[in-house]
């Protein structure tokens, strides 16, 4: 009978690698044409070597996510939680570029900078000298804490402000890193957000505000090393230019201690807005206010701790919370404070590849939204609870 298995297998050689042949080719040709595509390279060879310098990255995590609302569980399904394709490198000894396009956003143009909500990044930094830097395009915002320094697919849930934010905007940076080479200086003016004021706000924006004629932000960061590396700082300021009379002052301080297997990080954030961007405080109050909420007040909290079990085995511990406040509340017997976020996030990620940085996963994030007694009497909000419990892979795919 094994004789037999064995010629029939030869027998279907040729037909297997036909196959083979076949599941190579599909989804390659573009229709059945009498004459097959020549598949010629976009890049000549004679320029191939410029490739060297340049890397190419889908940044990728995905999962089975069960979600649950209040306690009871509401949908199990596979979703791509992050894919972003990034292309970086150099083009000349001074001369860097980095572009990123997001596929789990809608690709649509923003109506004040002309450039898709889909696109992170793209932009060129230009080195004036071995310590300055220049940068000018569509930029990554360079807010304190550590938390937005993460690579997104890093990150599975953001605390609020970062969730609600523009954090990619288009304009021009400068940096310089001081000689002890332990400390760093920043400073960009963006434009203040992605859309037009209209757009932005439509038919909420408040009767007495008027747009600006120079919606820009400016952001200035510093960062520090002590201690040889042990204990590590991004602290940044950053002031927004929204409409006529409103302004956002926002502050972000990272904090970052590092031990031998053991990494903690803090995060505080107060984000000061004399109209609501971030939306959290104008939807509470809709029910009784059409309008965008002014002088909104978002305070946050963020820890990270990661501990290395083993080589391959690493614990990871996300706590958060985040206070929602309404300083302007007409209501002379109401209160400025109207809610709190709260959030917990234990992972447990498994390394098998020592040369891959692909990560195995599985983790539940647990969140509470708690509204005050005041809230829920004026503007008939209730609290609720979230959860959602993931298994999956988060990987940094370098394929160039």
């Amino acid at each position: 009978m094994k004789k037999y298995f064995i010629y029939l297998m030869v027998g279907l050689l040729p037909v297997i690698a036909f196959a083979q042949v076949e599941q190579v080719e599909k989804q390659t040709n573009e229709g059945d044409f009498f004459i097959p595509d020549s598949l010629k390279s976009l890049i000549p060879v004679t320029k191939q070597s410029l490739l060297r310098d340049v890397d190419v990255i889908f940044n990728s995590r995905m999962a089975y996510n069960s979600n649950f609302m209040d306690g009871s569980h509401t949908l199990s399904e596979f979703n791509v939680n992050q894919l972003r394709f990034e292309v970086k490198g150099k083009i000349h000894d001074k001369v860097y570029f980095r572009f990123r396009n997001r596929y789990t956003r809608e690709p649509i143009p923003g109506d004040l900078d002309n450039i898709s909500r889909s696109v992170d990044l793209a932009f060129i930094r230009i080195d004036l000298s071995p310590k300055t830097k220049f940068s000018f395009g569509k930029l990554c915002a360079d807010w304190g804490g550590f938390e937005f320094d993460f690579n997104p697919i890093d990150i599975l849930t953001y605390n609020d402000v970062i969730e609600y934010a523009d954090n990619f905007l288009v304009g021009a940076g400068i940096s310089h890193d001081f000689a002890d080479g332990k400390n760093s200086l920043s400073f960009q003016v963006l434009n203040s957000r992605t859309k037009t004021y209209e757009e932005q706000y439509g038919s909420s924006a408040p009767p007495n505000i008027h747009p600006s004629e120079y919606p820009l932000a400016m952001v200035a960061n510093w960062r520090g090393s002590f201690f040889d590396g042990k204990f590590e700082t991004t602290y940044s300021y950053s002031f927004f230019n929204e409409a006529q009379g409103a302004h956002m002052n926002y502050f972000a301080l990272g904090n970052k201690f590092k031990a031998k297997n053991f990494v903690l990080y803090y995060d505080f954030q107060y984000s000061d807005e004399g109209l609501d961007r971030k939306g959290i405080v104008s939807s509470i109050i809709s029910s009784q206010y059409q309008y965008a909420a002014q002088n909104a007040l978002y305070v946050e909290n963020w820890i990270r701790a990661e501990y290395l079990v083993s080589p391959k085995i690493n614990l990871l511990l996300t706590v958060m919370n985040s206070n929602h406040s309404w300083k302007d509340n007409p209501d002379p017997n109401g209160s400025s404070k109207l809610s709190t976020s709260y959030g917990l996030i234990p992972t447990v990620q498994y390394m098998p590849f020592k040369d891959m940085n692909i990560k195995f996963y599985v983790a539940y994030t647990a969140r509470k939204y708690n509204y005050t007694s005041y809230a829920e009497n004026a503007f008939g909000v209730k609290d609720y609870t979230t959860g959602l419990l993931g298994f999956g892979f988060i990987a940094p795919l370098l394929i160039l």
